[in-house]
């Protein structure tokens, strides 16, 4: 392939030139495990779940992989205030899917939160946190540079309302989630240790209230404090899965992750681990934190407030869920169904997740091809 020139004006080389090269050298072979994991962990599932078609699962996950790569490059391409706009207004969108999941989703396994759109169904609260990351950055930025602007009162409405969609699903987990990445942008923001000490308690309170009325997640919690419950049995069945799968994967020995529930979504870290060994998960690990700590690096050099705050939060998203995921399948965290990113099958995670990394891209670029300030930052 020939190499694109420094000089080159096109909109390929502007591209090429102005973004973080690091970032997608490691996001890049993310996506390709996470196809390959699930042509391992999708026949699994498939015989699981009584489907004829052993891969189901990945020719599923293929025709959702396309679009999300053609979203993350789409927005990528983006100016720092026409992301800024596009957040908002996915923002705007996916909470009106929330209110029309909480109203017409029909209710699984307790919760509402798959909106079904004929052919496919989605879920909204996916494509409502990087939106919110945007939304809530923006306020954050204008409240830091005018003291008289209310920036951190509005975030935490933001905050406050996407919790009360959340929490109605209920939807614990994605809950904890977009808790930790708005106190991690809060602290960014510069707001003060009392304000973020509030935070904090507000939390676990609000954590003990959950455990105290919700009968699914004190079943969770309690699984995890005691693995002798029937709670714990997917968590047991994801470590025999990884131990089977020794340092280099299991080679002829019998597989074990026919018989672990989501296989293919919650518990793909331990099935790809299984087939591939323990080398494959620490080389997961490794590579989601090389993305979020570079993410963090480039956020601290760029100049724009909303910038910092945003990528930083976005870049939250992907590492959050990667630990929470990865906690779980290591029994270090209480099981709770979330997506490993662009590994998981899930065609609402996949687009969220090219639209998350879309957003972080446009808003790490370079502009020196911009020909009005404005087009960096209003």
């Amino acid at each position: 392939m020939r190499m694109v020139a420094r000089t080159d004006d096109s909109l390929f080389g502007r591209w090429w030139w102005s973004i973080d090269r690091p970032l997608l050298a490691a996001m890049a072979p993310i996506i390709i495990i996470g196809a390959a994991s699930l042509i391992v962990a999708g026949p699994a599932a498939a015989d699981r779940l009584r489907i004829a078609n052993d891969f189901h699962f990945p020719m599923r996950q293929a025709m959702f992989l396309g679009p999300g790569l053609a979203l993350m490059l789409g927005i990528s391409l983006l100016t720092p205030l026409q992301a800024r706009r596009f957040g908002v207004i996915l923002f705007g969108g996916a909470l009106a899917m929330l209110a029309g999941a909480l109203l017409f989703a029909p209710e699984i396994n307790g919760a509402k939160r798959w909106l079904d759109l004929g052919p496919v169904s989605i879920q909204p609260s996916e494509f409502a946190k990087p939106g919110f990351v945007i939304a809530a950055a923006w306020m954050m930025a204008e409240g830091a540079r005018d003291r008289t602007f209310p920036g951190g009162v509005i975030s935490l409405g933001l905050y406050l309302l996407l919790s009360a969609f959340l929490l109605l699903q209920p939807d614990v987990g994605q809950w904890i989630l977009v808790t930790g990445v708005w106190a991690l942008m809060f602290f960014i923001a510069g707001w003060s240790w009392t304000w973020i000490a509030t935070l904090g308690g507000f939390g676990m309170f609000a954590l003990g209230g959950a455990y105290m009325f919700s009968d699914h997640v004190a079943r969770r919690i309690d699984g995890f404090l005691n693995p002798d419950t029937t709670e714990s049995y997917q968590v047991d069945r994801a470590l025999e899965t990884i131990a089977n799968g020794g340092v280099i994967g299991r080679g002829e020995a019998p597989a074990v992750k026919g018989f672990l529930p989501d296989a293919h979504t919650d518990f793909i870290f331990a099935a790809a681990v299984e087939d591939f060994g323990i080398a494959l998960g620490v080389a997961i690990i490794v590579l989601f934190t090389v993305f979020v700590v570079r993410a963090f690096i480039v956020a601290s050099r760029l100049k724009s407030v909303f910038s910092q705050i945003a990528v930083s939060g976005l870049a939250a998203i992907i590492g959050f869920q990667a630990i929470i995921n990865i906690g779980v399948n290591l029994r270090a965290l209480p099981a709770k169904g979330m997506t490993l990113p662009f590994i998981s099958y899930g065609g609402s995670s996949l687009l969220a997740t090219g639209i998350t990394v879309g957003l972080l891209i446009a808003l790490t670029r370079t502009h020196r091809f911009a020909r009005r300030r404005k087009e960096l930052m209003p």
